[in-house]
């Protein structure tokens, strides 16, 4: 068996944040701007709620990195500490209240998707070792950048489900489709020798 050759951590993390965007932005697209206000229930967030949840919620994850919430959506925030991370919550779930259409939606998400990949590319080996707080609790850096991540893709199977909810496809190839497709041109094949 072959060994591939290994990569570094920002390279894999880089490119797993490029899926991750990709398919936010298709999904974006693909709903049409008055299903934004969909929901699967009464108690769920609606389209527009579950994307701006993934922009804020980058946002703060950003802010404890030590890339500062952007004062054009935070305003002044406290310098640092529980009054700052209360002042955030508290705006973001202003923003889930407040940006409900669809170009809003995009503008925010786009803007918070394109800090969180420059912030973690700008970011040294160092800078990802240090020390940081998640939610109280102590930890590295590093580690609040992939609770980013890991946040991103659980609302994006939320978004999936709502997708499929409302009689859409996915809108990039599922694998599902890939897998028959190969096997249909296997047995093509098969049939013509």
């Amino acid at each position: 068996m072959a060994s591939h050759p290994r990569s570094e951590f920002r390279d894999d993390y880089l490119s797993e944040l490029q899926v991750a965007e990709l398919q936010l932005n298709a999904i974006v697209n693909a709903i049409s701007p008055e299903r934004y206000s969909w929901r699967p229930t009464d108690t769920a967030r609606s389209v527009s709620e579950v994307l701006v949840h993934i922009a804020a919620g980058n946002l703060l994850l950003l802010d404890q990195t030590g890339t500062p919430a952007p004062p054009e959506v935070y305003g002044t925030l406290a310098p640092q500490g529980v009054q700052r991370i209360f002042t955030i919550i508290a705006k973001n779930q202003e923003l889930g209240n407040t940006i409900t259409t669809q170009a809003d939606v995009a503008r925010l998400l786009h803007s918070a998707l394109t800090l969180g990949r420059e912030s973690f590319a700008s970011t040294t080996n160092e800078q990802l070792d240090a020390d940081a707080t998640l939610f109280g609790q102590p930890t590295t850096v590093r580690r609040v950048y992939m609770r980013l991540l890991t946040h991103m893709h659980e609302h994006m199977g939320q978004l999936i489900g709502y997708v499929r909810m409302m009689g859409m496809k996915v809108p990039w190839p599922d694998p599902l489709d890939l897998v028959k497709a190969a096997q249909e041109s296997m047995l093509g094949k098969t049939a013509l020798t």
